[in-house]
């Protein structure tokens, strides 16, 4: 489609700017010139970007590095099973397996038990045809420090390395590792992990980027044209620029026009501008440049008609539209990674160095170093060195990290939806823990978006009306004295009913906010607009038009006669004036003395930023019949003064933001400067205030100097909102972007956290956020910030915990191969360990509650990465200290009893230390225990689950270990309550390693 041209129409007046498009309001534009409009301009649509396609969306998920090096380990893995390797291919009975088991709990003296087992092994070993070697049969009453081994069939001694004894072989201790269809298994269940992590990312992430299609929902469907001088209604998609199209009341602007004829025409401009009041609408041109909401001579594609009825010309269709236009800022606004998407990555890329060299350095020691004097084969040590790489790869890659961070995330989306936040991106949930500033939009956010008549003044008398919004509860006061309503009074509220077009049903309103404001008023006074229009029957109208300034009814007086009822603009009123109304309801000459108070008054309430209306009447014997008779010689009455109030709870939870928790709140509005200004005050935004029109005279480097100390953007439209956004982001500030329009959709979408009204917001607004606030509450904003900061906390806490085990699995399963040359612990062990017995409390950690005092948290907390320099010294000094209790109690099995014990006693040892570091991490932070049931039943279930590994014997099979003697299991409760303490009293130490310590700052 080519570029339309670019004609500033509201500059024009109307007949310049059919000229300019070569139409005629008579005609309209002829068939033929519509067909060769169309073929240069193209469809009246907006263009829709690329849909994500699915299976990319699916395969994006394994480009998590973590994820990548485990499914390189499961295929390694897998491709081990298949190769058959001397002495490693040998299944064994499972009298053989329950013999061997039944071994380790034979109740034999030190001094004999290493004959009798020996004995067993040899007997066991010639049963199933398999030779000993000479260099592996054991010499008891020569070497007391031996210890039999009657477990993987063949070795019957094997000696630590330590003590400095003869190295097994390495064919002989691989006897150790998996056979052919245990390593498929193990290959297939790191699969299966993989695969469940993808699914679930893929199925979190997956939705389609409807934000375009919302805003073509705006365009009418339906457009009213006159074409070779008759009306059709046609397909608004046809509408080419030239067009002549006619307007209703209740219809949809289908593209942007050029009003070239209006009748009391009432535009609802809110998607678009932000602002919810009708704006009235002419056909006078304007000079110089005007933000959307000034350009009274326009009417704007996806905009409603609310009254009258008007013709206009197209000056712009599709992407030339100002709805075009937002949509073209929402498709080239790219989406940023969240913080935790980005801590995580990094976290991820170090994890994936430290475990590809870790990996690379222990295959190498044991293909370089382990005794080869065996005759064992190349490939034979190769297999070996990969199964142990394989083996320490899974030690060290946390499977379940992924998964346990969907979940949290879930888990947090489904409490900020009881608490009416409703998230539509699962990274919104953490990333609003770290949110430092929220840019607030005013109308609805942070007001009611409900006009309330806030004063009255009458006979020289300001009065004030509490209540706010369409609650119809309320009281007149002077002072902080409450008073009665006077004869005038009672004039002042019967004209407004009666001068007025809205309706007041339950509370609800039809019809235009500030009219509707005028029927509540009324109603906080015992007068209901049913009741007095009942009573006061209308009989002729004179609309509102933006020249006249003023609307007029003429009424049947119940008393007899017709009654006038007159509202509007304070200063056009008033020259209709001849008398005014004192309180008693007399009516006296209005002098200039008091004509000067009225509108003295009138500049003092709209300094306020109050919308100030004057209200008059008159009685007549006869119905007049002219607009002259109506309007004139009347008898001023008195002022209403209203605005939209800021919600009651606003002003406490932004001083309480800004002053304890460190978020600064900035408001960003269509209104006007003064209104804004005011509206901040009162709800304590103290700071800069600026207009677009400013905005646009500073450069960015200006800009970019100045915006920490601006706290009130007004008369914006959607390029300042991205261009604050920006700004803001730019200093290094986590940015939460708040809206309900269509204007808004590009800077939410363009802020770190995009957050729409749920009752107010447009479908484009809507489709844009991350997250929706289903009761349109400022308050819920901070709900679900305190929320997004509980599930930080419990990220880094299962972060840690997660971390922390698979470290002490790396520095176990190492220490292991050079210490013993063997693993001790399997790829299925660690497996189990890292999903099962660890992955549980870690998912059960993700439902654990906020901190009470989480939000007099600094926001800077919140944005360090998820281990920091103090947790890192944690994890290695815990790893280090159970590392060397598991080794030990390995060493004493393996010296004492066997090595089906010494493996079972570290397997069972890695399950319970990692458990105390769990309790250790959780008691950092200020959250009562059992305020968490889920991880309490988390942590039985990991026991439950080990012991059914240990005692039931086809479990105890698959996992290659066997039930535990009581020196073992008191052995591990000692081992833990010595860890837990030590790590304690380290707190003081780690606390000078680390500027912060996990606690809330009291």
């Amino acid at each position: 489609m080519s570029n339309q041209k670019s004609i500033l129409a509201y500059q024009l007046s109307s007949t310049e700017t059919v000229d300019s498009f070569n139409s005629s309001v008579k005609t309209g534009l002829s068939q033929a010139d519509v067909l060769e409009r169309r073929a240069t301009y193209g469809l009246n649509s907006l263009a829709t970007k690329k849909s994500i396609n699915p299976a990319v969306l699916f395969i994006n998920q394994f480009k998590d590095v973590l994820v990548i090096i485990l499914l390189v380990s499961a295929i390694i893995s897998w491709a081990v099973s298949l190769i058959s390797v001397s002495g490693t291919s040998q299944t064994y009975s499972q009298e053989f397996i329950d013999r061997s088991m039944a071994c380790i709990n034979d109740p034999i003296s030190p001094s004999d038990g290493a004959s009798s087992s020996c004995n067993l092994a040899s007997k066991l070993a010639e049963k199933e045809a398999i030779t000993i070697p000479e260099s592996s049969k054991c010499q008891t009453k020569e070497l007391d420090q031996q210890f039999t081994v009657a477990w993987g069939g063949g070795t019957a001694c094997n000696l630590y390395v330590m003590l400095g004894m003869p190295k097994l072989p390495v064919s002989d201790s691989s006897q150790l590792l998996k056979t052919n269809n245990e390593g498929s298994r193990e290959a297939i269940l790191i699969f299966v992990i993989v695969f469940a992590i993808a699914i679930i990312g893929f199925l979190n992430e997956y939705r389609a980027e409807k934000t375009v299609e919302a805003l073509k929902k705006l365009v009418g469907s339906k457009a009213q044209v006159r074409r070779a001088g008759q009306i059709f209604e046609i397909d608004a998609i046809e509408l080419v620029p030239g067009d002549v199209v006619v307007l209703d009341e209740g219809s949809k602007v289908p593209a942007d026009l050029r009003l070239i004829s209006v009748s009391n025409l009432y535009a609802n401009e809110a998607s678009l501008t932000g602002e919810s009041v009708p704006v009235s609408k002419n056909t006078l041109a304007q000079k110089g440049d005007k933000p959307l909401g000034d350009q009274k001579c326009m009417a704007f594609a996806g905009t409603f008609i609310t009254q009258g009825r008007a013709e206009g010309i197209v000056t712009a269709t599709g992407q030339a539209t100002e709805i075009g236009k937002i949509a073209k800022l929402v498709n080239e606004v790219e989406e940023e990674a969240t913080p935790m998407q980005r801590k995580l990555d990094d976290l991820g890329k170090k994890l994936g160095i430290f475990i590809l060299l870790i990996c690379a350095g222990v295959f190498a020691i044991i293909f370089l170093f382990v005794d080869s004097q065996t005759g064992q084969s190349l490939l034979e040590r190769s297999i070996f060195a990969f199964t142990a790489a394989v083996a320490l790869a899974v030690a060290a890659i946390p499977e379940g990290l992924a998964f346990v961070v969907r979940i949290s995330l879930a888990l947090g989306a489904r409490r900020m939806a009881t608490k009416q936040a409703l998230v539509r991106k699962l990274s919104a949930v953490e990333a609003l823990g770290s949110t430092d500033i929220i840019c607030s939009d005013k109308t609805g956010t942070l007001t009611r978006g409900e006009m309330t008549v806030r004063a009255i003044h009458i006979d020289g008398k300001t009065y004030s009306l509490t209540g706010s919004g369409y609650e119809t509860t309320g009281k007149l006061t002077i002072g902080k004295k409450q008073v009665k309503p006077n004869e005038a009074i009672f004039a002042l509220m019967r004209i407004g009913v009666l001068c007025n077009n809205a309706q007041l049903q339950h509370n609800q309103i039809l019809g235009d906010p500030t009219e509707a404001a005028l029927l509540v008023s009324a109603a906080k006074l015992g007068m209901q607009d049913a009741d007095i229009r009942s009573v006061w029957g209308r009989e002729t109208e004179i609309p509102f038009t933006s020249l006249r300034k003023m609307m007029s009814v003429v009424t049947k007086n119940p008393s007899g006669g017709y009654s006038i009822a007159t509202k509007g603009a304070t200063e056009k009123v008033l020259a209709l004036c001849s008398h005014y109304l004192t309180s008693s309801g007399q009516q006296k000459p209005l002098n200039p003395n008091i004509r000067q108070q009225i509108l003295d008054e009138n500049h003092r309430l709209s300094s306020q930023a109050l919308r100030v209306l004057a209200f008059a009447s008159d009685n007549h014997a006869n119905q007049p019949t002219s607009n002259t008779q109506i309007e004139s010689n009347l008898t001023f009455v008195g002022l209403q003064a209203m605005m939209d109030p800021p919600r009651s709870e606003v002003i406490d939870v932004i001083h309480r933001v800004q002053t304890e928790s460190g978020i600064r709140v900035i408001m960003i509005t269509g209104d006007y400067i003064d209104t804004a200004t005011a509206i901040a005050e009162e709800i304590g935004l103290h700071g800069k205030a600026i207009s677009g029109a400013e905005l646009d005279s500073l450069s960015q480097a200006e800009f970019e100097a100045i915006v920490e100390d601006v706290s009130v953007y007004a008369r914006v439209d959607p390029e300042h909102k991205i261009r604050i956004v920006q700004a803001l982001k730019k200093h290094g500030h986590q940015v939460a972007m708040t809206g309900d329009g269509v204007n808004d959709a590009p800077a939410i979408k363009a802020a770190d956290i995009g957050i729409a009204m749920g009752i107010a917001g447009t479908d484009a607004s809507k489709e844009a956020a991350d997250l929706i606030l289903l009761d349109d509450q400022f308050l819920t904003i901070i709900s679900a910030i305190e929320e997004g900061r509980g599930i930080f906390d419990n990220v880094r806490k299962f972060v840690n915990f997660l971390i922390s085990c698979n470290i002490a699995e790396v520095l176990a399963v190492t220490f292991g191969i050079l210490f013993f040359d063997n693993l001790i612990l399997t790829a299925a062990q660690l497996l189990f360990i890292n999903i099962v017995t660890d992955g549980l409390p870690a998912v059960a950690l993700g439902s654990d509650p906020a901190q009470k005092d989480s939000l007099r948290q600094k926001p800077t907390y919140y944005q360090q990465p998820i281990l920091n320099r103090r947790t890192w010294v944690e994890i290695f000094v815990f790893g280090g200290l159970m590392t060397t209790a598991l080794l030990f109690q390995f060493w004493y099995n393996l010296h004492h009893e066997s090595i089906l014990a010494a493996v079972s006693a570290g397997f069972t040892a890695m399950v319970v230390y990692e458990l105390v570091r769990l309790i250790d991490i959780r008691t950092d932070y200020n959250i009562r225990w059992f305020s968490n049931p889920w991880l309490s039943v988390a942590i039985a279930s990991s026991f439950v689950l080990q012991f059914a590994v240990l005692y039931i014997p086809k479990m105890a099979s698959y996992f290659e270990v066997g039930p535990l003697s009581r020196h073992d299991w008191l052995f591990m409760v000692t081992g833990s309550a010595v860890l837990f303490a030590i790590m304690k009293s380290l707190n003081p130490v780690f606390d000078r390693i680390g500027s912060e310590t996990h606690a809330v700052v009291k």
